[in-house]
């Protein structure tokens, strides 16, 4: 099909691979080289805090200064209340064929079209990525979440669903010690296969880790002091419920952590507070001694109070990890660094047979 723009569709096989941040990071290599590039994302599924707009949007039009011509609203949400309509035949509209005028409405050399977190989702509103990639005769590129052997049965199904389109992946978040074995192994084997491998992205703690900031965001949780460092970084996450003499051997096997332990165990928090705690996460109803107070804010500690249990409080808290998000700037920076690294921009360049 004709179209202005070069497409490019970013999908995965499955969620939480690192979509997003290949595309911030892909992004920043294009309009190094005075491309102009442009996103979207037909289907939403994040909110921002005003539950407005999808948050990856957002996301992306603060980190590539985006004008919100090139950034439209998703055409539709992902929502039990969409999904139910659409089960209920009271939404019968064809996505589809609106894909086409949306995406033509937007202006750019290179279109970056995020797609969903595996092939099949967005098939119940025809905006699977194989029938997006075929209607708009976009290319694709998979972002694959780090393991090995990689899910080499799914990009040999992907490779058989999208055939040609398919010009490439990102092997994504690869323990450092696997890196060599996979570029001697599986990097020739998929390359024969005809999916080429264009980058390999090692593992970093710090993409792993959330901002105290978004723990206080999940939590609901009360800012009991140092509200100016809540942008400190939180690699693991800990629970105080140890004794005392057993604490700071405990503690000091992390660093830049988040503990979780009784507002009641002051000694646990002090023990905590003289390791590499990015901040302490009091549960229970007794008042924090002043001291430990006075001490956090002299260490520079956020400390927060929830008015949970502490297995909800963790559970809440796990959820943050895993899921890269990029809201702060230093992982926005690394990721750019990581890209700039060891991903092959010239050679997407060349599969996209932009000259």
């Amino acid at each position: 099909m004709v179209q202005s723009a070069k497409y490019l569709l970013i999908g995965s096989i499955e969620p939480y691979s690192g979509k997003t941040g290949v595309i911030v990071g892909m992004a920043h290599q294009l309009k190094s080289k005075n491309l102009d590039v442009a996103y979207v994302k037909p289907i939403g599924t994040y909110f921002d805090n005003e539950q407005t707009a999808d948050a990856d949007v957002s996301l992306m039009a603060e980190v590539l200064r985006l004008s919100a011509a090139k950034l439209p609203l998703p055409l539709i949400y992902l929502s039990s209340e969409t999904i139910s309509k659409r089960l209920q035949h009271q939404d019968t509209k064809d996505y589809l064929a609106e894909l086409v005028p949306y995406l033509q409405s937007i202006e750019g050399e290179i279109l970056l079209i995020e797609g969903l977190g595996s092939l099949d989702e967005g098939t119940l509103f025809s905006l699977s990525l194989a029938e997006m990639a075929e209607k708009i005769g976009a290319s694709v590129l998979l972002v694959v979440k780090g393991q090995f052997p990689p899910s080499i049965d799914s990009l040999l199904k992907a490779k058989r669903e999208l055939g040609d389109r398919l010009i490439g992946i990102v092997l994504n978040n690869i323990i450092p010690e696997q890196i060599q074995l996979i570029q001697s192994t599986v990097k020739p084997y998929l390359a024969e296969q005809g999916i080429p491998v264009l980058g390999i992205l090692p593992q970093n703690a710090l993409l792993a880790s959330t901002s105290v900031r978004e723990i206080t965001k999940q939590l609901k949780a009360r800012i009991l002091c140092r509200p100016d460092r809540l942008d400190l970084m939180v690699e693991s996450l800990m629970i105080g419920a140890m004794n005392v003499n057993a604490a700071l051997e405990y503690f000091r096997k992390r660093r830049n952590k988040a503990v979780v332990t009784g507002s009641d165990r002051t000694d646990l928090h002090f023990a905590a507070l003289e390791t590499s705690t990015s901040c302490l996460i009091l549960t229970g109803t007794t008042p924090p001694d002043p001291i430990l107070l006075s001490r956090a804010e002299d260490l520079e500690v956020p400390v927060l109070a929830v008015n949970l249990d502490t297995l909800t409080t963790i559970e809440i808290i796990e959820q943050t990890f895993g899921k890269v998000r990029l809201q702060e700037d230093i992982k926005r920076n690394c990721v750019q660094e990581l890209m700039e690294q060891y991903f092959d921009i010239e050679r997407l360049l060349q599969q996209l047979k932009y000259n």
